[in-house]
């Protein structure tokens, strides 16, 4: 454990008996960071797997869409979760991936690893929305320690996204605005966007298993256009051997533009009993899976939950 990395207990969490928040201090410049953390009693006995839960674009580490359901899942399966704030609501320039957002997370999985039996061939990343952006930036960052991750609905590509949400009105255009000093037009500010980016940076996560789902109808119903999680998938098809299954630019964009997969692949659906939505297309590509569902901007963690106990490392 670094020097100066610690944590306190502050107040018991109210989801599940056992959980507590905890208070983590950066080992990069000392602040302290909330996360929840629930470890169950077998841990005491015998390593368990860790779950880490990465919060929504908004939210913070103990309010945020579906938290209770993964805590619930990871109960029932006698795992330690772990849900660090990594610098809360993405609206300042210190949270949205920033070295300081990447590192929280880091401090807070290796003070958990301090603290509890963890089995260190299944500790996985899990996150939606904004959880999922950050889900693939630590998947690009530290490959090496995760079993598998999950990302739902992610952000891939800040600037991209940025000029979405600037023609569709929303607030997400100006908190990102706050988070990389202005829109990108600038090279400085451009540099930013790109930096916390996945997009940019998957190839460092090949071999890595990695499930994308993302709604059909995110971007029209939803804030964040399916083409941002089919780009995302290309990337990691590349960095994994498999360019031949690339999701072509036609077809990238008829799915995102239109929210219709298109017919010469509407054969590539799966029955999956258990999913809150159908699934209507599926690819893979070496460790990687992109599941297109019949929905919009919404999580599935039980299911994501079902895939990531599939792997260990």
């Amino acid at each position: 454990m670094r020097t100066g990395l610690f944590a306190i207990v502050v107040v018991p969490a109210v989801f599940v008996a056992g959980a507590e928040t905890i208070q983590i201090g950066s080992s990069l410049d000392g602040r302290m960071q909330p996360a929840l953390l629930y470890t169950p009693p077998a841990t005491q006995s015998a390593p368990a797997p860790l779950l880490v839960h990465l919060h929504s674009w908004s939210a913070t580490y103990d309010k945020s869409g579906q938290l209770q359901e993964a805590l619930e899942e990871s109960r029932k399966r006698g795992w330690v979760f772990l849900s660090p704030n990594f610098r809360g609501p993405n609206n300042q320039p210190e949270a949205c991936g920033s070295r300081y957002a990447v590192q929280d997370i880091l401090d807070a999985v290796e003070y958990v690893r301090s603290r509890a039996k963890i089995d260190a061939r299944r500790i996985y990343l899990l996150g939606g929305s904004g959880g999922g952006h950050a889900t693939l930036l630590l998947a690009a960052r530290a490959p090496h320690l995760w079993a598998a991750a999950s990302a739902w609905c992610p952000i891939t590509d800040l600037a991209a996204w940025h000029r979405f949400s600037h023609e569709q009105g929303t607030r997400y255009a100006r908190m990102l605005e706050n988070c990389c000093g202005g829109p990108p037009e600038s090279p400085q500010a451009d540099a930013e966007y790109r930096s916390r980016s996945p997009l940019f940076h998957l190839r460092e996560a090949g071999g890595l298993a990695i499930a994308l789902d993302t709604g059909i109808e995110d971007g029209h119903k939803g804030s964040v256009p399916v083409s941002q999680t089919l780009l995302a998938f290309n990337e990691l098809a590349s960095a994994n051997g498999h360019p031949e299954s690339a999701i072509s630019a036609a077809d990238i964009a008829t799915i995102s533009g239109q929210a219709k997969i298109p017919d010469h692949l509407a054969k590539q659906r799966v029955e999956e009993p258990g999913r809150k939505r159908a699934v209507l297309f599926r690819r893979t590509a070496g460790p990687v899976q992109l599941t297109i569902f019949d929905g919009a901007h919404e999580t599935d963690f039980a299911t994501a939950i079902r895939w990531l106990e599939r792997h260990s490392k």
